[in-house]
């Protein structure tokens, strides 16, 4: 459901009439400005993004942009571990005081280009955090507000590729959304016929003529090579350039990780994966257990099978892998089954069954009954039926 509201949650930076905003957005020196602020925030610099931030909205107080960006710094704290609550309060303030800027501003015009924009904008990613958390009503109803102020912006004929970012993703997603989710079906029909081959194109636009919305297009795009169309072979350039582009980024760098592993990069894999476990344990903003699952497995999975095997190493980090999914309580993703499995095959290789068993028995609480891994582990656990029981404090290694 959250993929409906990401398709209004993107700010698209176009030229409008109103002098001010033409001020704002098409000023040469002003763009500098805002670039690097941007590219901070991107590169988990928030200090520096916030600094910036907050001179553009002393300058221009009554104008929605630069609490807009404020927010937009917010959310991408959420997005290294999008359970992580901490962030929502400060998000949705600035969001709401967006909201209340364009709407002054909207008072005054309604046809207004530049108010729609920002309320589209807004409204787009208060509705796609309220998805994430669940809330499906508040999610329903900020995503019909972004959609009736998308349909003014649309009023534009002058679409520049900052523009054109919202509707490429809308063109793509509104034909893959009922195409994956059937239950989702009615609820598409109410949107336009969107075409998908289109927006891959426009998404290709953006992504190396926009300004503003260059970074976000490139990663939608990435994104869409690498799960949605199955073609990691063209995401991975798209995540090997946002990974070297913004290198303290850790959700572009396990997404760079992600993509090495799909292809059987082992030095590109074992090199990031070492970096993140590095800035986790540097305590660096955004590097927590998430990134650490990712990372943690694949030097386990490396050191396994890889040329460089070493079974101690190995250990090390499949175990450390357990302990980031105690953090987060990630007990039900395929990164603490197959985890769980290679410690039990290892355990069992070294003639260790009673520990083997122990990670039987994990894999069979929490994987589910059709998975491969349970599968697996059901038919360990028949061949050694009267093996000893859990060892105590065992599990307490783990945090469990």
């Amino acid at each position: 459901m959250n993929l409906l509201f990401c398709l209004l949650s993107i700010p698209a930076l176009g030229q409008f009439d109103d002098p001010q905003l033409k001020y704002l957005l098409m000023d040469r020196k002003l763009q500098l400005d805002a670039t690097k602020a941007v590219n901070a925030m991107y590169n988990f610099k928030f200090d520096v993004a916030e600094k910036e931030f907050q001179w553009m909205r002393y300058r221009y107080p009554s104008h929605p942009l630069p609490v807009f960006l404020l927010g937009l710094k917010e959310w991408w704290k959420i997005q290294p571990n999008i359970d992580n609550k901490s962030f929502d309060e400060p998000f949705l303030a600035y969001m709401d005081t967006s909201i209340a800027l364009a709407e002054n501003i909207q008072r005054k015009d309604k046809q207004s280009i530049e108010a729609a924009f920002f309320l589209a904008a807004s409204h787009g990613f208060k509705g796609r955090l309220f998805s994430e958390r669940g809330s499906w009503t508040k999610a329903a109803f900020e995503g019909k507000s972004a959609l009736t102020n998308l349909q003014i912006t649309k009023q534009n004929d002058t679409l520049s590729p900052e523009f054109l970012f919202g509707v490429a993703l809308f063109n793509y997603y509104s034909v893959w959304i009922p195409d994956n989710y059937r239950f989702l079906r009615p609820v598409m029909a109410l949107f336009p016929k969107g075409d998908k081959e289109k927006g891959i194109k426009q998404l290709k636009e953006v992504a190396f003529n926009a300004f503003y919305t260059r970074t976000e297009a490139q990663l939608y795009l990435a994104r869409i090579y690498a799960n949605e169309e199955d073609q990691p072979a063209k995401a991975f350039p798209l995540c090997e350039y946002l990974a070297a582009t913004f290198p303290d980024n850790p959700y572009f760098q396990r997404l760079y990780a992600r993509i090495c592993y799909s292809q059987g990069k082992t030095a590109e894999v074992e090199k990031v994966s070492l970096d993140i476990i590095d800035k986790i344990n540097r305590q660096m903003p955004g590097y927590e257990a998430t990134s650490g699952r990712y990372a943690s497995y694949y030097l386990g999975y490396i050191y396994r099978y890889s040329y460089k095997k070493d079974k101690a190493k190995s250990r090390k980090y499949f175990d450390q892998c357990l302990q980031f999914c105690n953090q987060n309580q990630a007990f039900e993703t395929g990164y603490y089954f197959y985890t769980l499995l290679n410690l039990m095959q290892m355990a069992e290789e070294d003639k260790n069954i009673v520990l083997a068993v122990e990670y039987a028995k994990k894999i069979r609480e929490f994987a589910p009954r059709d998975h491969a891994c349970n599968k697996t582990a059901k038919e360990f656990l028949k061949k050694h039926p009267k093996e000893a029981k859990e060892g105590k404090g065992f599990w307490s290694r783990f945090g469990f």
